[in-house]
């Protein structure tokens, strides 16, 4: 995080390599949009620096990454090989290390997994990190069940003292756990809903989108899967009563994932199936959240990050379309807001401000960012409380609790 140029990054994962001299070396955080030179990286010098330890350094928005020559081999990843809802990037017959959307979870997979106790030890350090900010739920989106299972454990136990909103991830193991358990719901768990992903993200042009990049003629992004798998998925989750919530950022991808939900939902309802980031929506489309109740939950300092290049990737009229809250609050009145972290900052500050004002946390620009779509006070305030409370359908324990502290 932070990092002002790809040296920079090089000079930190060199830094802990050395304090850390065995393993993989894994980080998480470099935005090429930060740096001067806002092209991709490429591996040359992590091949140099690290011939026989494999290494992997995540873009920060989770959806691209840079692996050393060691960590492909390790992966089994060759010059040519093509993957759906992904891309491994070669020049001239070579692999950069460059990695987008799912094939980052080639080598991924290949990383040892969490002990338990370093998974506790994580866990409970976030714990802190969320309560100094006044945080009391979180919504981890996308977990496997055997997270969840532990989760429960070290809540039982009372080592773990956080609420959590649960979603499972969109795999197969995690289908069969939630048909054979059914939905739990305690004090301090709460696992109801399925986290799906439409495609991947503007910043590393995997977001899916109509036209093409205005930055990258003839590139549309991309589905990270086929639209038969997204239909499967909300019939399943139609059928057996849990809450789907979709990752849709480009207007491609939030047409397609709309459109399913509307199949499904058929009409007005109180199912409260969630699209997660609502980035980028075609004007034609914004009432498809209204018509079929479909919850945008949004993280208003995304707009705040993203407002220095986000007019390069989608030009100036579709960027109207983009970060679109007021018009999306407009469609059923009522709208969570989130932080996406650690994409962005985990501060609520932070989100109110951008919420609002918005403007980042240098008080920029003068005047706010396509104020046309800031949220007032009192929206802001709801949007993190008692919204975001009715997006995990908790609403009225929340509610409980604020008449028992008043």
């Amino acid at each position: 995080m932070g990092s002002s140029s790809w040296e920079d990054v090089l000079a930190s994962t060199k830094t802990f390599a050395n304090q850390n001299p065995s393993g993989w070396v894994t980080g998480r955080g470099w935005d090429q949009n930060d740096w001067e030179n806002k092209s991709f990286p490429t591996n040359e010098k992590l091949n140099e620096l690290f011939p026989d330890r494999p290494v992997l350094l995540t873009r920060i928005d989770g959806h691209a990454a840079i692996a050393n020559q060691k960590a492909l081999e390790l992966a089994g990843i060759q010059p040519g090989d093509t993957l759906t809802g992904g891309e491994i990037e070669e020049m001239e017959g070579t692999l950069t290390g460059l990695l987008i959307d799912n094939a980052v979870d080639l080598v991924s997979a290949k990383i040892p997994a969490q002990t338990d106790a370093e998974f506790k030890k994580a866990l409970l350090d976030a714990e802190q990190n969320c309560f100094a900010m006044g945080l009391t739920t979180i919504d981890d989106c996308g977990l496997g069940y055997r997270d969840v299972e532990q989760i429960k454990a070290l809540q039982e136990n009372g080592e773990l003292k956080m609420r959590l909103y649960v979603m499972l991830s969109d795999l197969k193991e995690n289908y069969e756990y939630a048909a054979k358990t059914g939905m739990i719901k305690t004090d301090r768990l709460n696992v109801r809903s399925f986290k799906v992903y439409g495609d991947g993200a503007l910043g590393s042009r995997g977001a899916c989108l109509l036209e093409p990049y205005n930055d990258q003629p003839g590139h549309f992004g991309f589905l990270l899967s086929k639209p038969e798998h997204f239909d499967s998925v909300a019939n399943w989750i139609s059928d057996k009563g849990w809450q789907m919530c979709t990752h849709a950022i480009g207007d491609s991808g939030n047409r397609t994932i709309l459109n399913i939900y509307a199949k499904y939902l058929k009409g007005k309802n109180d199912l409260r199936w969630r699209i997660e980031h609502a980035q980028v929506v075609n004007q034609n489309d914004f009432t498809l959240f209204g018509n079929y109740s479909i919850i945008p939950s949004v993280q208003p300092t995304h707009a705040t990050s993203d407002m220095y290049w986000a007019g390069d990737r989608l030009g100036k009229d579709r960027e109207k379309g983009a970060y679109a809250y007021q018009q999306l609050l407009q469609q059923n009145g009522w709208m969570p807001l989130g932080t996406d972290f650690p994409v962005e900052d985990i501060s609520p500050f932070k989100t109110f401000f951008a919420a609002v004002i918005r403007r980042d946390s240098k008080a920029l620009p003068n005047g706010g960012y396509q104020m046309e779509n800031a949220l007032s006070r009192e929206e802001a305030l709801k949007g993190m409380t008692i919204w975001a409370a009715r997006s995990n359908f908790e609403e009225k324990e929340k509610a409980a609790w604020k008449r028992q502290t008043c």
